[in-house]
C-alpha cells in the first residue's frame, strides 16, 4: 500500500514536472523563433523603415476640380484621298500588300472629301483660348467645342498653330468666365510619378485615366524635337488635344500620341516645350525659332574612340552651311557641341530643341571640343525660315576590301549626273552585301569627301589615306550623300 501511494505521488510528480518543461521548452522555442525573425528582419528592414505607401487614396478629387476645364473638340475636315474602296472585304490585306497600284488598278482617284474627327482640348484662361493638338485642327473648315457641362456646342476660332510641335490655340466666345488649368512645370516631373489624363477617348467625353510617368525625353520619329513625357496612364484616339495632369492638379503635358498595338504605352508633349511658343501662337499664329545652320548626327561609341573623347556626350557637326550663323561663329565638320547658351548638350537631340527655344538675335556662348579640346565660341542665333531642315543623318562606318567597299574616280559625267558641285572625293560604286560597310549604311553612291580629317580629292589621295590605315585602328569618314553630309566610323579587326 505504502508502495502504491509513493507510486502514484511520483507519477503526479513526473507529470507535474513533464508539463513544466514541455512549457518552457514551448517559451525558450517561441523565443528563439521571435529572435531569429528579428534578426532575419534586420536584415533587410535596415534602420527599421516601413515600406512606403505612394499611391493615393482616390482620384475623384482632381477629377471633379479638373474636369470642367477639360473640353471636346470636333471638327469637319478637308483631305484628299480615296475614301472608298470597291470590295470592301479586300480592303485589309490587298490594300496592303499592293498599296497604290491596287488601288490604281481599280480607277480610283484622288479626291477631296469631308471626313469628321474628334480630340480634346483645354481651357488655359478665362477668355476662351484653348490648347489642343495641331492635327485635331488642321485642315478644318469647322472647329465645335462642346464643355464638360456638356449643354451647348461653341464654334471655335483658329488662333494660332505649330505643326513640329504639333500644338494648336483655339478660342471660343462664351459670353461667360470658363473655368481654366494651371500650366505646370514638366520639368520637374519624376520617373514612377503618378499623373491623371482626362479627354474625349473614342467620343466618350470626360474620361479620366491614371497611370505613371513610364519615362522622359522619348524621341518617337515625329520630328526635330522630340522630347515625349511616356505614360501608361490610357490615351486612346480622341485624347489628342487633352490634358496629362500631375498629383497637384497641374498640366504637365498634351496627350498627343499612341502607339498602334501598344497596350500602355502613350505619349505627351512637355508643357514646357509648349509655354515657350505660347505668347507667339497668340500674337503671330505662328512660331519663328532660331537656327544655326548645322547638320548634325548622335556621337556613338565608335565616333567617341575617333575622336578621343571621354564619352559620348555632345551633338556631332557633320555640315555646316556656308554664310550661316554657325560658319560665321567658325564652327567646322567634325566639332561636337558640348553646350549651347549655358545649357548642357548631353545628347544629339539636344541640341535642335535648344536652339529652336532660343530668341533669333540673341548672341550665345557655344561650347565646342575640337581635335580634343575645349573651346568656347560666341554666336548670333539668326530665324529659322520654313521649310530649312536640320539634315542630320546618324550612320555607322566602313572601309575598303576588309569592310566591303569599292570605289572610283568622280567624274565631270558622274558628278552632273548626281549633282554633285565639283569633281573632288571618290564615289563608292559598291557595297558588299553583308559585309561591314553594309551593315554600317553605306550605299553605292556615297561620295567619301574625308578620311580621318583628311581631305580626299581624288582617287590617289584615297589610296594615300587608306595606306595609312593599320589593324585596330578607327576609320572616321565624312560621307555626302544627297545635299547631306555625315561621318562614320568603324574599328578595324586586330
Amino acid at each position: 500500500m505504502d508502495l502504491l501511494k509513493k507510486s502514484r505521488f511520483g507519477l503526479k510528480t513526473l507529470i507535474v514536472v513533464g508539463v513544466i518543461s514541455i512549457l518552457i521548452g514551448m517559451a525558450i522555442s517561441v523565443r528563439l523563433d521571435f529572435t531569429q525573425s528579428t534578426e532575419a528582419q534586420s536584415f533587410w528592414k535596415e534602420d527599421g523603415r516601413e515600406p512606403l505607401s505612394m499611391q493615393p487614396a482616390s482620384f475623384a478629387n482632381l477629377a471633379r476640380d479638373l474636369a470642367p476645364a477639360v473640353v471636346n473638340i470636333s471638327t469637319t475636315q478637308v483631305v484628299k484621298g480615296r475614301p472608298v474602296v470597291p470590295f470592301p472585304e479586300f480592303r485589309g490585306p490587298f490594300e496592303d500588300f499592293f498599296g497604290e497600284e491596287f488601288k490604281d488598278f481599280f480607277g480610283m482617284p484622288d479626291r477631296k472629301y469631308k471626313r469628321q474627327s474628334l480630340g480634346s482640348g483645354f481651357v488655359i484662361n478665362k477668355e476662351g483660348y484653348i490648347l489642343t493638338n495641331n492635327h485635331v485642327v488642321e485642315n478644318a473648315e469647322e472647329i465645335l467645342v462642346t464643355l464638360a457641362e456638356g449643354k451647348k456646342e461653341y464654334e471655335a476660332e483658329l488662333i494660332g498653330r505649330d505643326a513640329k510641335l504639333d500644338i494648336a490655340l483655339i478660342k471660343i466666345d462664351a459670353k461667360h468666365d470658363l473655368p481654366i488649368v494651371v500650366l505646370g512645370d514638366s520639368d520637374k516631373l519624376s520617373i514612377g510619378e503618378w499623373v491623371v489624363a482626362i479627354g474625349n477617348p473614342f467620343g466618350l467625353g470626360g474620361t479620366v485615366t491614371a497611370g505613371i510617368v513610364s519615362a522622359k525625353g522619348r524621341a518617337i520619329g515625329a520630328g526635330p524635337y522630340d522630347n515625349f513625357i511616356q505614360t501608361d496612364a490610357s490615351i486612346h484616339p480622341g485624347n489628342s488635344g487633352g490634358p496629362l495632369f500631375n498629383m497637384s492638379g497641374e498640366v504637365v503635358g498634351i496627350n498627343t500620341a499612341i502607339i498602334a498595338g501598344g497596350q500602355g504605352i502613350g505619349f505627351a508633349s512637355p508643357i514646357n516645350m509648349v509655354k515657350d511658343v505660347l505668347l507667339q501662337l497668340k500674337e503671330k499664329g505662328k512660331v519663328t525659332r532660331g537656327w544655326i545652320g548645322v547638320s548634325i548626327q548622335k556621337v556613338t561609341p565608335e565616333l567617341a574612340d575617333s575622336f578621343k573623347l571621354k564619352d559620348t556626350k555632345g551633338a556631332l557637326i557633320a555640315a555646316v552651311k556656308e554664310g550661316d550663323p554657325a560658319d560665321k561663329a567658325g564652327i567646322k565638320a567634325g566639332d561636337i557641341i558640348v553646350g549651347f547658351d549655358g545649357k548642357d548638350i548631353d545628347e544629339m537631340n539636344d541640341l535642335p530643341r535648344i536652339v529652336a527655344a532660343t530668341p533669333p538675335g540673341k548672341t550665345v556662348k557655344v561650347d565646342i571640343i575640337r581635335d580634343g579640346k575645349e573651346k568656347t565660341l560666341s554666336l548670333t542665333v539668326s530665324a529659322r525660315e520654313e521649310g530649312t531642315e536640320s539634315a542630320w543623318e546618324g550612320r555607322e562606318g566602313s572601309v575598303e576590301r576588309e569592310l566591303g567597299l569599292s570605289v572610283q574616280p568622280i567624274t565631270p559625267e558622274i558628278a552632273s549626273r548626281l549633282g554633285l558641285r565639283g569633281t573632288e572625293g571618290v564615289l563608292i560604286s559598291s557595297v558588299a552585301y553583308g559585309s561591314p560597310g553594309a551593315m554600317a549604311g553605306l550605299r553605292r553612291g556615297d561620295v567619301i569627301k574625308s578620311i580621318n580629317r583628311k581631305a580626299i580629292k581624288d582617287i590617289d589621295g584615297y589610296r594615300e589615306a587608306m595606306s595609312k590605315v593599320g589593324k585596330g585602328d578607327i576609320v572616321r569618314m565624312l560621307i555626302q550623300r544627297g545635299h547631306s553630309t555625315f561621318f562614320v566610323a568603324l574599328k578595324l579587326k586586330k
